[in-house]
């Protein structure tokens, strides 16, 4: 009988040039874990870049964390500790000219969600299956 795989980190990157490296070795190992299929893998490294390059501005503190969790049907990622619209606004920033936005493009669903002490967090989800 074999169980579910399930992966779940918490990384918290200072701010600078290492949140890109850092947060793509853990969402690849986190991936590969779970037997994430190759195609899905470069999606997840598209996200994750993305998020590397535009959460820093939105955080509330001076690292940038990320929940990181993966099973045998996908991974997701939760970017938090977002300022009171900092979730929208990352979301914003992910739209390319040409191109329409990163995040909707790859990921399977987006979210954004606001906490009651008005921190921001986006949640962003990727099936590695067809739904």
């Amino acid at each position: 009988m074999s169980h579910p795989v399930f992966n779940e980190a918490t990384v918290a990157i200072r701010k600078g040039p290492l949140v890109g490296p850092v947060l793509g070795r853990v969402v690849g190992m986190l991936a590969a874990r779970a037997q994430c299929p190759i195609d899905r893998l470069d999606d997840a490294m598209l996200l994750t870049d993305a998020v590397a390059a535009h959460a820093p501005a939105h955080t509330t503190e001076a690292h940038v964390r990320v929940v990181v969790s993966a099973d045998e049907d996908g991974l997701e990622l939760r970017v938090g500790a977002l300022s009171r619209d900092g979730a929208g606004d990352l979301l914003a920033d992910a739209e390319l000219p040409g191109v329409g936005n990163v995040f909707t493009r790859v990921a399977d669903e987006v979210d954004t969600r606001a906490a009651g002490d008005g921190v921001g967090e986006l949640v962003l989800r990727l099936r590695f299956a067809p739904a």
